[in-house]
């Protein structure tokens, strides 16, 4: 049951038992990580094919993850602290087990030689992988309908988007298919599919987790984070991937000290801005209404509420469709048919440039293809300064916007997304479809930390669908962060 008393849609999973209670659980002996694994499977056998979270699912691997730590709990071995943590992992993630696609048909059949840090640092950890998760292709979109392998469907109505890009990661928490997942966030990729399937999606500030072994989107926007049920759970997700990697040249030397302990402690004082740019009549009215009544439960637990202005939000799409498909031009430019990636076959008398081409067309969805096509122009010789070098300036610009925000508060309040989960085919042209990321893309912009987690719930055509609220907090500020993200997600919804 919902905190309202509202029976939860048959996809939808209950809120189960703290991450860290399961954990510490696990390594007492009290449950095995085998019994764990195979209730999960049995969950997404039963469901997954009406909601697709998933590319591949490892069942023989995550089998034997198991097998090994309820080994180490008999032998009096600590497996670590998310020992028995079932989580799924975005498949834009490289790891030994199975696929990474990109949901693209240019990666089809790669397989990783590899894993990625994050990947390393879980295993470390104790954690358990189940499986990869549905994306838009190579993480550009907002619904999870540009999945060369299909969409993903919203567990809490399974006519509507889960959001994107990382949309499997999302749907396969709120659907009870794992403990946790891992997404990616370029523009709002782990923050807007969390809000769209009421869960916590989390991606701090840039350079706190490294991005070795993430297929590259945005290079200077890209970030790895966590999926969650809780704040405390995310924040226990985080922690085993947080920190220095000296394989990611842009990883921060920066304190990490562990805050999933520090999470339910309440902030004594905290000042939360709300930004009149983004209480606007753009938002639909039941998002609105669960912002306004996270408001009013703010003042209730003594949070002082402080007016401020980002007057650069609404540049910010644009700002970002620039600087992205610039970097994603570059970035997929490897992919060729020689290099990297699907190769065409030629037919007689077709050359090396016909091999590009055809490999490229075939292998890169409509997105893709528009995305590479607006960044090679962008970087292009006569409109290189028009463009791109304007993005950067403005970029500046965003950032300092934030800085002199966060002098009057501790934390910026908003609805994470102008709308709830919205139906396939509801945005048909690509501008309504990025607008879907009006809050969430100046977060990547600026390089700080956003979370989003669930605030409350609006009526859609007769189905009661999840709104999610963001917050945002100066870099490196994450215990902050998550600090007050707790204390907002126990006062809207309990």
């Amino acid at each position: 049951m919902s905190s309202t008393g509202s029976p939860l849609p048959t996809l939808v999973a209950a809120n189960p038992k703290p991450l860290a209670g399961i954990c510490a659980d696990v390594r007492a002996g009290r449950v095995t990580a085998r019994s764990r694994v195979d209730a999960f499977l049995a969950r997404i056998a039963a469901h997954d094919g009406e909601i697709h979270a998933f590319n591949e699912v490892h069942a023989d691997a995550a089998r034997a993850m198991a097998d090994a730590v309820d080994a180490s709990v008999k032998a009096g071995r600590d497996p670590g602290p998310l020992a028995g943590a079932v989580i799924a992992i975005k498949d834009n993630i490289v790891m030994r087990e199975g696929k990474t696609t990109c949901s693209s048909k240019m990666l089809a059949n790669y397989r990783s030689p590899f894993d990625a840090t994050v990947i390393e640092r879980l295993r470390a950890a104790g954690a358990i992988f189940i499986g990869k998760t549905n994306l838009d292709e190579f993480a550009m979109g907002s619904s999870t309908e540009n999945s060369a392998f299909g969409a993903t469907r919203n567990p809490w109505d399974t006519a509507r988007v889960p959001g994107g890009s990382s949309g499997g990661s999302a749907a396969a928490v709120a659907a009870g298919f794992c403990d946790a997942s891992l997404g990616s966030d370029t523009g709002g990729s782990i923050r807007q599919p969390a809000a769209l399937c009421g869960c916590v999606g989390f991606k701090p500030t840039y350079g706190r987790v490294s991005r070795y072994g993430l297929v590259a989107f945005g290079s200077s926007l890209d970030q790895i984070g966590p999926f969650a049920h809780s704040v405390a759970d995310a924040a226990l997700v985080y922690d085993a991937i947080v920190g220095r990697d000296e394989l990611d040249s842009t990883s921060a030397d920066a304190e990490c000290a562990p805050l999933a302990a520090k999470v339910a402690e309440p902030l004594a004082k905290l000042r939360i801005g709300v930004p009149r740019e983004y209480r606007t009549n753009a938002n639909a009215p039941g998002v609105a209404a669960v912002l306004d009544r996270a408001i009013a439960a703010a003042k209730a637990l003594g949070a002082e509420i402080v007016d401020v202005d980002l007057p650069l939000t609404d540049i910010g799409i644009s700002t970002y469709y620039v600087i992205a498909p610039a970097e994603a031009s570059s970035n997929l430019a490897r992919y060729d048919g020689i290099r990297y990636g699907h190769r065409a076959k030629l037919a007689p008398g077709e050359d090396l440039e016909d091999l590009y081409s055809k490999s490229r067309a075939e292998g890169f969805g409509p997105e893709v293809r528009r995305r590479i096509m607006l960044g090679t122009y962008v970087l292009s010789s006569g409109y290189y300064d028009a463009y791109y070098k304007r993005a950067l300036q403005a970029r500046r610009l965003i950032k300092q916007e934030f800085d002199r925000a966060f002098e009057t508060c501790d934390v910026v309040l908003g609805p994470t997304s102008p709308v709830a989960a919205f139906t396939f085919g509801g945005k048909k042209d690509p501008l309504s479809m990025y607008l879907c990321d009006v809050y969430t893309v100046n977060t990547n912009i600026a390089g700080i930390p956003g979370i989003s987690f669930n605030g409350g719930f609006a009526e859609e055509d007769g189905k009661r669908l999840p709104v999610g609220l963001q917050l945002q907090a100066p870099a490196f500020a994450e215990e902050t962060l998550l600090r007050a993200a707790a204390m907002l997600e126990k006062a809207c919804v309990g």
